[in-house]
């Protein structure tokens, strides 16, 4: 029988080995193309006919494919399912790049292509980012680095204004899913007390004492809000103007979700009226691209998105997408898909019966026809 295929988009840095021992179950492909309008043309060329599973790692990747939307999507190969398309994991400049991402999952399910993700893999790495950020907006460190770097520093006195301690002080977590739990048990080795809103409160044995409020509370009570939620229609611009003039005075901000879910131009008045006294920033609305008013402001630590950027959590990254991979070769079904598509889960093992009767129907029933 000839072997399936799958397709290696962009590059694997760090677990190439797990890579080509997919060989044994697939013959592993590259695209030729060099471009975007390239990879079009060749996924229609019937080149890549019989691509299984697409493992995708950006940024790489994005130089042959550009932007992954809807008109990428029914290019692609029909027998394909899409994997290692990381919703959380990857560099916001890409997921930006995505465009609506509502409509992007429904033109993947509209083609019968399920994606995954890595859940909890860059858990430890992205909380580590947001300690170090409220640790270095609080203490003003980034105001010191600058003085230092311009030359300003006298070297008798740090530069002012003196900053704060983390004891005793209110983290408000906004979306305590896995990096926001990670994230409460590391401060708490600072002295810091922990309030979160999710959309629904979590067990107690999730929350493990953190205090559930509601929305406009853990504003009114925060010392320092961590940003921990997606990015989607309901998030974006989440915190803006209105939710600023209800904060403490003199409140923190660390953001390392995504850029869009904070209003940047709203926070650069904040900024400058006093409401906010600093920032951390590891993610930004119109990456590369970062605000004037951001760039300019000492009391604001910016970081080039680089929450996961670590040899562990990059292997990890590589190692659960192969591992997708090989679990759609070896027996037919992701490991996981993203949320957005986990209401298909009880409907997966149609997947590959497109051939009989009974599983065509159920099959059209939760996907739309090509």
């Amino acid at each position: 029988m000839t072997k399936p295929k799958a397709l290696l988009l962009g590059r694997i840095d760090h677990a190439q080995a797990s890579w080509q021992a997919l060989a044994d179950l697939a013959e592993l492909v590259t695209p030729e193309a060099k471009n975007r309008q390239e990879f079009i043309e060749e996924c229609q060329s019937g080149r890549l006919d019989g691509v299984l599973a697409i493992c995708d790692r950006a940024p790489s990747s994005l130089a042959v494919t550009g932007r992954f939307d809807e008109e990428l999507i029914r290019a692609l190969p029909r027998s394909t399912v899409r994997v290692g398309w990381p919703v959380a994991l990857t560099d916001s400049w890409y997921m930006q790049a995505l465009g609506t991402i509502t409509s992007t999952f429904a033109a993947c399910t509209a083609r019968s292509i399920l994606v995954s993700n890595c859940p909890g893999v860059v858990d430890d790495a992205t909380a580590d980012t947001a300690v170090f950020l409220i640790l270095a907006a609080l203490r003003g460190f980034n105001n010191g680095i600058m003085a230092i770097r311009t030359g300003t520093w006298t070297g008798r006195v740090p530069p002012p204004p003196l900053g704060h301690d983390p004891q005793g002080k209110v983290l408000g977590i906004l979306g305590m899913g896995g990096i926001g739990r990670n994230l409460k048990k590391k401060v708490e080795v600072f002295g810091m007390r922990c309030i979160y809103h999710n959309r629904t409160k979590l067990s107690p044995q999730l929350a493990d004492g953190a205090e559930y409020v509601g929305f406009d509370e853990l504003l009114a009570r925060s010392d320092v809000l961590s940003l921990n939620l997606p990015l989607n229609s309901q998030t974006r611009n989440i915190i803006s103007t209105n939710e600023f003039a209800k904060m403490k005075r003199g409140v923190v901000i660390v953001n390392t979700a995504r850029g869009g879910v904070l209003d940047e131009d709203a926070l650069v008045e904040a900024l400058d009226e006093g409401r906010v006294l600093s920032v951390g920033l590891d993610v930004y609305q119109n990456e590369p691209n970062i605000h004037s008013g951001l760039l300019s402001n000492p009391h604001v630590c910016l970081l080039p998105h680089m929450g996961t950027s670590s040899v562990e959590t990059k292997t990890k990254m590589e190692e659960w997408n192969i591992g997708n991979v090989r679990a759609v070769l070896e027996v037919g079904r992701l490991n996981n898909v993203v949320p957005e598509q986990a209401h298909l889960v009880p409907f997966y093992k149609y997947l590959n019966r497109s051939n009989s009767t009974d599983g065509k129907q159920k099959r059209d029933g939760i996907f739309n026809k090509d």
